[in-house]
């Protein structure tokens, strides 16, 4: 088990990526044209976005996209001067066996709006010798002028059944066995984010020759799903005490971040409202309590209290 996983089997062409089947259509007709324009590619972390950029480069430039492919953290703690500097260096050299070079920027929504004027100008500036592909987790935070000069690809979370298909794949790979309890648990701990279900793969193989629901538990230092319902349930049929208890086992004895309970208990509710358990205007109530209690925690307020607080909205 030597190396991350999530590098170990990163995907290195475009048709072997996981969801995003619309993405990689489109992306294959640029191939097929041998060029393409600007790119920005928007959502979560874990989805794919960098994955996509490295097999669009490779698939395109062919054998000799290491020397046409430059990759950058756009919010480079040293400033954008460094990020430029290194854009125009390599934007000087004539491409090596290759129509155009190819500079990947991520975290662009990181950078304050002058970094990104001052990016958007060097955009310009090379406009005829290397295409960009921008990495965001939200476009609503890049400037106009950068988001009309790119092609907008917006990726999803990716599905539950696509991950859960790709850990087994790399189960069967390691020689690891895994019973479908937990993958299911990876998965719901996942939400949509392959990166981290590899990683928490990778975690729990360490711990054992089988991936098992506990094994997964061990690891993630997260409620069981079972428990943050019992403790809803407690709450709603007006057992305070009794939700408070299994609140205080739950983040004292299992380590459970207070960020993390907020999550849970929304993604609870939510799943409630789905599936007809719980009156829609019971769950806009809720809603607002759970996100003041989300942003209280953030600011810096006792989850304990917080959270505590929040249960008795469910009475």
């Amino acid at each position: 088990m030597s190396g991350p996983w999530v590098e170990k089997y990163r995907p290195q062409k475009l048709e072997d990526i996981v969801g995003q089947k619309q993405i990689i259509t489109r992306l294959e007709k640029y191939v097929g044209e041998g060029s393409m324009p600007n790119l920005m590619f928007t959502g979560p972390a874990g989805v794919g976005k960098t994955t996509t950029a490295l097999a669009l480069a490779k698939s395109i430039l062919g054998e000799y996209w290491r020397n046409n492919f430059l990759e950058l953290n756009a919010s480079d703690a040293r400033g954008i001067d460094t990020v430029r500097d290194r854009i125009k260096s390599f934007c000087r050299l004539k491409p090596v066996g290759a129509p155009f070079r190819i500079i990947f920027l991520d975290e662009v929504d990181n950078m304050t709006k002058d970094a990104q004027h001052a990016l958007r100008r060097e955009m310009e500036m090379y406009t005829k010798t290397a295409s960009f592909i921008l990495s965001c987790n939200y476009s609503s935070k890049i400037i106009d002028p950068i988001q009309s000069r790119c092609a907008i690809f917006r990726f999803a979370p990716i599905k539950g059944e696509e991950i859960a298909e790709r850990l087994k794949f790399i189960c069967e790979s390691e020689g690891f066995e895994a019973d479908d309890k937990g993958i299911e648990t990876i998965v719901y701990f996942a939400e949509g984010d392959m990166r981290k279900a590899v990683n928490v793969l990778q975690a729990a193989a360490s711990e054992g020759e089988a991936i098992t629901e506990n094994s997964v538990y061990e690891v993630v230092s997260k409620a069981k799903p079972q428990d943050i319902g019992n403790m809803i349930n407690k709450a709603l049929m007006g057992d305070f005490m009794g939700a408070r208890n299994i609140l205080r086992e739950t983040m004292v004895l299992q380590g459970t971040s207070g960020e993390d309970m907020v999550t849970q208990i929304y993604q609870d509710v939510s799943k409630r409202v789905l599936e007809g358990k719980m009156d829609a205007s019971i769950y806009m109530d809720l809603i607002e309590a759970i996100a003041e209690c989300d942003f209280r925690i953030r600011e810096g307020a006792n989850p304990r209290i917080q959270l505590e607080a929040l249960l008795t909205q469910f009475l």
